[in-house]
């Protein structure tokens, strides 16, 4: 998907209309409001930007579009930017819902989302991103975690009805294993990581060093905690050369920091994939 149509288009205010308990770590919160209008359809699984009011604030104040980009509230009214993924968007009802990965107040969009009433105001940008399906593909790799339930959700949706291939994820609880809606020839396995860190589970690698390697070239997902996606993504690239244009590998979160802690890293790695 092509970020340049997201970047003209202002932030956009929305407010809390409903939200669902998905699993004990997973919470779907719906948004609704005039500004969803002309919101990019077939933007399921899409990065977006959410942009969350300050403690102070009930509201966010949102950055305007200036002739040179975004132009921001000063820092103390500047909204706490975090991004996420449509989880799916109905132009028709007006509703975009966004899933998110709770784990007390421990992040400011967890604490949001922990406590979100309908009416509660939040901020959302874009969508944007790299293409999770890579086109030409002979068969189709999916790894993800709850961070990337939606992307998940969206691409095996996109797929054709005879696909071939895997999807594997790893929850820490199996009360936090979910429905999907995979092809029938797509081998779906979820992984119960339990109470071992994700930055220090290797169940996902392991999976994947492990399983029947079909013929021809895949499209290969990985999305979720950083360790994991760069560890896949060298094994894939190195030992199975899959080329790079078949490749999207970006870390939704990194295990022990927030997302100022790992922005930086977190484009370097995408960055990576766009180096000859």
């Amino acid at each position: 998907m092509n970020d340049t149509t997201s970047r003209r288009s202002p932030p956009r205010l929305l407010r809390v209309k409903r939200s669902e308990q998905l699993s004990p770590s997973l919470k779907r919160i719906v948004l609704t409001g005039d500004a969803l209008q002309g919101f990019p359809e077939q933007s399921d699984g899409a990065h977006i930007k959410l942009m969350l009011p300050q403690p102070h604030q009930r509201d966010p104040v949102l950055p305007t579009l200036g002739p040179k980009g975004p132009v921001w509230p000063p820092d103390h009214e500047r909204p706490i930017t975090r991004t996420y993924s449509v989880s799916r968007y109905d132009a028709a009802r007006g509703e975009l819902a966004v899933d998110f990965v709770l784990h007390g107040d421990n992040g400011p969009a967890s604490r949001w989302a922990l406590r979100a009433q309908e009416g509660d105001a939040i901020g959302v940008a874009g969508p944007g991103g790299p293409d999770r399906i890579k086109p030409g593909a002979d068969w189709y790799l999916l790894v993800a975690d709850p961070s990337a339930y939606a992307a998940l959700c969206a691409a095996l949706a996109s797929l054709p009805a005879d696909t071939k291939g895997y999807a594997f994820v790893e929850v820490a609880d199996a009360a936090d294993v979910l429905p999907l809606s995979p092809p029938p020839q797509m081998q779906v396995r979820w992984i119960v990581r339990g109470t071992q860190a994700a930055g220090d589970s290797t169940h996902l690698i392991r999976a994947v060093e492990n399983l029947l390697w079909l013929p021809g070239i895949p499209s290969v997902m990985l999305a979720g905690e950083n360790s994991q996606v760069v560890a896949i993504r060298d094994y894939v690239l190195q030992e199975k050369q899959v080329p790079k244009k078949m490749l999207y590998a970006v870390p939704y979160w990194k295990d022990q920091l927030n997302e100022e802690g790992y922005h930086a890293e977190r484009h370097r790695i995408m960055d990576e994939l766009d180096k000859p």
